[in-house]
């Protein structure tokens, strides 16, 4: 019998069906304009394009524009690339244009779908950003693409690690911009922590469509983006604690792998005190529980999460005496990142290498905050439908299915449960030699490097040809996935399975073709790519005579998008297929959530070894269980993010007023508003209002205005007058101080002084900002324990944060005050004391030093070794030696 929300779906349809219908008239309209544009020319094309910008500039809606812009893109694309969009296309860039996530299976050309939203919404002139996962793929897209926008008459950008600053800034003038998450975000930070507005890469923050939407904003949204400097070197005390955790047995400490957590034990605590105490680590008559030991505890529990937690190949790997992290979900190493907090440290004591310094933060931003900035966000993915809930709530993004060009015809097998992972893997091998033996392409996904190469070793035994594509072999990544669908393949993957490269029955067609040219670059190109589809042809045909790509996954991940990512590799533009998982009751996810009932199960039927439980309800019940763990871990990031949600407030503040600053010319009033602030702060601290004389500090306040403000004045004095009250003293030392600042802008020259109020103010805030940082990080730390008390630790964050960020404020004003009444120009004195310590510290700067040459002419009689021959110069005269330099510079230097 049928459910009702079933009957209401079958006459309504679903939300999503009804959004599909509703882009049916859009799709027509542009359908209709095509023959219109196939008759433009080159030109006309490019022409059309300014037609539309002039008309977006003048205020026609994007909207209204989108039917004309979707078939002007559409044409140029099948003239740059030979590849016409279908109707799905559009409706994916329709999606888009509207601010959603187009869920479209792999295959049906999302990289051609980003063109025609990035199009219409650069008419606007403000800049699309389109990112990626990598920069292999921010690259190779950039590339692709840029042929259809040039063909439009618009400019393409690529935004790349350690790339000239020149050309990063010209990529994000372009139209449309192809770059990375992690590149886009660490260029936010970097130009808030720049000193000129003409040295900022980035301009507004207009749309942005992510690739591989879920990979950036959900996985990769876990852990922010930390731009760090080095602090002390403390490598000694990470190698030395190292040595002592290898000593613990397993009733020293508790393992939660549910929630990824290690504590000590009491029996682990005592045993690791007394370690270091023989150790010379804690003095003798110090615990572990006392505050001055709050160190060592941090190391000594990031010593232990680095032996117990994180394991070698499958969390990271050591290359070239470099710990190296590995991106859980996409299996990919993570260049660059590192654990923070003295973990990566741990790790690197653990496996022997060089401990790098552990660093301090300078600037940092979560994904979620970073891509919340723009105007406009939209993105693209093969699996986003579990996570929907997630990217509205963040991110206030909806997610819409977007139909297949052609049925899927693919087959999914239902899930086989072994009782053991040995009997599971041999119940693997015996499948890929039946797919094998009738050439059948395989794609094989495992979870970690150590279980791709334990399989790899397997299938050697079996005498399987085979490639593993793992973290190690990141680098022939595309060449690996584009063979992966020749007849007879099997290709070993962990995780990754070829995000950002079809994997096509036959083999790939556009990389034979461009290694055939590599080899022989005389070869004629149109000859090579009709001889090589040929082959291909024949090839493709065997392999769905075979039954297309077999996708077999040998584990579950926690997350059911990965799942669906690795199943979506095959059945591609309507080919066949076949996916299948293979799981046994010792798998890391059945393991730790629910195995013993299928235990109970398995045992009470009987089951012989080497048999597999397949059955509809086991799938519904392990998707339960990876939607459990799916919630449990938004809940977490959730919790995360309201967290970096306070800091972030605070940061839009520092980077929005670090911007004014920059982009104001003449800063003294501002300054000057600070000083007068930092007057009344100090008389109110030493002269509280409505108090009698005889409780004035005003020796304290002479001690005050001397540090603060430079000034010797005589406050004592002034306090004794009749009829002096605060407000009077206030109105003096303001008076006083804008006297003294005004004397020292005359002496630098206003243009000079205002330079330095700007380089002090930034510098300031930067130095403040940063402290902060670090505050709220240890803030952040310790404030789960008010839970303890009844009180809810986010709220007891918010209230002290808020605390700590007007005292950053205040100090800010008292430290710029303080800078700028120290500073005074130098005398000449003092400038040549310090070219000549440059010069002997960097000897390099005396050939850039200017050479006086000689231009005087000697003074008649004048002797090196008779003074009385010299005459009377002053010392800023030209010497009577005729070299031409002043005379305190040469022979009336003081020796």
């Amino acid at each position: 019998m049928l459910g009702i929300g079933t009957i209401a779906k079958k006459v309504f349809g679903t939300p999503n069906d009804r959004k599909i219908k509703a882009t049916l008239p859009l799709v027509q309209k542009i359908n209709a304009l095509e023959p219109e544009f196939v008759k433009l020319s080159d030109d006309e094309i490019k022409q059309k394009t300014e037609e539309l910008a002039t008309r977006a500039m003048k205020g026609e809606s994007l909207d209204d524009l989108l039917p004309e812009a979707f078939a002007n893109c559409r044409e140029a694309a099948h003239r740059a690339l030979g590849l016409r969009a279908f109707d799905t296309q559009l409706m994916g860039g329709i999606f888009l244009h509207q601010g959603n996530i187009s869920e479209m299976k792999t295959g049906e050309g999302k990289t051609l779908v980003a063109t025609f939203p990035a199009y219409l919404n650069a008419l606007t002139g403000k800049g699309v950003h389109i990112v990626t996962v990598n920069d292999y793929l921010a690259k190779r897209d950039a590339e692709w693409m840029s042929k259809v926008y040039t063909q439009l008459g618009m400019t393409t950008g690529v935004v790349y690690p350690n790339m000239p600053d020149a050309e990063k800034k010209a990529a994000y003038l372009a139209d449309v911009t192809y770059a990375t998450n992690n590149e886009l975000g660490f260029d936010y930070l970097r130009d808030n922590m720049r000193m000129d507005l003409s040295e900022m890469m980035q301009r507004e923050h207009n749309f942005a469509i992510v690739d591989e939407v879920d990979s950036i904003l959900i996985d990769e949204a876990r852990t922010p983006l930390i731009i760090s400097g080095p602090s002390d070197d403390r490598s000694e005390l990470y190698v030395t604690i190292d040595k002592l955790i290898p000593e613990l047995t397993d009733e020293h400490y508790e393992l939660d792998e549910k929630t990824r957590n290690v504590t000590y034990t009491e029996a682990g605590n005592e045993f690791i005190e007394q370690r270091l105490k023989a150790a010379g680590i804690l003095p003798e008559d110090q615990s572990l529980y006392d505050p001055e030991s709050t160190t060592i505890v941090h190391h000594v529990n990031q010593g232990l999460k680095a032996h117990i937690l994180f394991l070698k190949d499958q969390h990271y790997i050591v290359r070239d005496g470099e710990v190296m992290l590995i991106d859980e979900f996409t299996g990919r190493m993570m260049q660059g990142r590192r654990l923070s907090d003295g973990l990566h440290q741990a790790i690197e004591a653990k496996e022997g290498v060089t401990i790098q310094p552990e660093n301090v933060t300078l600037a940092s931003v979560t994904f979620q905050n970073y891509f919340r900035l723009y105007d406009k966000l939209a993105g693209m993915t093969g699996t986003a439908a579990t996570e929907a809930e997630e990217f509205q709530e963040i991110y206030g993004l909806g997610v819409v299915e977007v139909p297949t060009n052609r049925p899927i015809a693919r087959i999914d097998d239902h899930d086989q449960v072994y009782r053991t992972a040995k009997e599971k893997y041999e119940g693997v091998v015996k499948t890929i030699q039946e797919a094998h033996a009738k050439g059948q392409p395989m794609l094989v996904g495992t979870t970690s490097i150590e279980k791709s190469e334990e399989l790899s070793n397997m299938l050697k035994a079996a005498g399987i040809t085979h490639n593993v594509l793992n973290a190690r072999h990141h680098e022939q990544e595309a060449k690996i996935v584009a063979d992966a669908g020749k007849f007879g393949a099997v290709t070993i993957a962990t995780n990754m399975a070829g995000r950002g490269t079809d994997i096509q029955l036959g083999g790939n067609v556009d990389m034979v073709v461009m290694e055939a040219l590599e080899t022989d670059p005389e070869a004629n190109p149109d000859e090579l790519r009709a001889k090589v589809e040929a082959a291909h042809a024949e090839e493709k045909a065997k392999v769905i005579e075979a039954g297309g790509l077999f996708v077999l996954a040998t584990e579950r991940h926690e997350s059911r998008r990965i799942d669906n990512q690795l199943r979506g590799r095959s059945g591609r533009q309507g080919d066949p297929g076949r996916s299948s998982f293979f799981l046994s009751l010792e798998d890391d996810l059945m393991r730790i959530f629910g195995s013993e009932k299928l235990d109970a199960v398995l045992s009470k039927m009987g089951m012989k070894e080497g048999e597999a439980l397949v059955h509809p309800w086991i799938n519904k019940s392990l998707e339960r269980a990876q939607a459990k763990v799916e919630g449990r871990n938004f809940d977490i990031r959730k919790q995360l993010l309201k967290f970096d949600d306070v800091m972030n407030d605070q940061r839009k503040v520092i980077f929005a007023q670090r911007r004014e600053i920059m982009e104001t010319q003449d800063l003294s009033e501002i300054v000057k508003d600070m000083r007068h602030q930092v007057v009344e702060d100090l008389v109110d601290t030493h002269i509280p209002p409505k108090s009698y004389a005889d409780q004035w500090d005003t020796e304290g306040l002479y001690a005050a205005v001397m540090q603060r403000l430079g000034m010797d004045v005589p406050v004592i004095a002034w306090a004794k007058e009749e009829g002096v009250d605060d407000e009077a003293i206030i109105d003096r030392l303001c008076d006083a101080s804008d006297e003294m600042m005004a004397q020292k802008a005359a002496q630098f020259g206003p243009d000079t002084m205002r330079s330095i109020e700007k380089q002090i103010l930034l510098q300031t805030i930067d130095q403040k900002w940063r402290e902060h940082l670090l505050t709220l990080e240890h803030l952040r730390s310790v404030i789960g324990f008010r839970g303890y008390a009844q009180r809810d630790p986010l709220n007891e964050y918010k209230t002290e944060s808020f605390q700590l960020f007007e005292s950053l404020l205040d100090s800010l004003r008292e430290d710029v005050t303080e800078q700028l009444a120290q500073i005074r120009p130098l005398s000449e004195e003092e400038q040549q004391a310090m070219m000549q310590q440059a010069m002997a510290e960097q000897p390099e700067l005396a050939q850039l030093a200017p050479q006086e040459e000689p231009t005087g002419v000697a003074l008649e009689g004048f002797d090196e070794n008779d003074e009385s021959t010299w005459g009377n110069p002053g010392r800023n005269d030209k010497c009577p030696c005729g070299s031409g330099k002043k005379f305190k510079h040469c022979h009336g230097r003081l020796v």
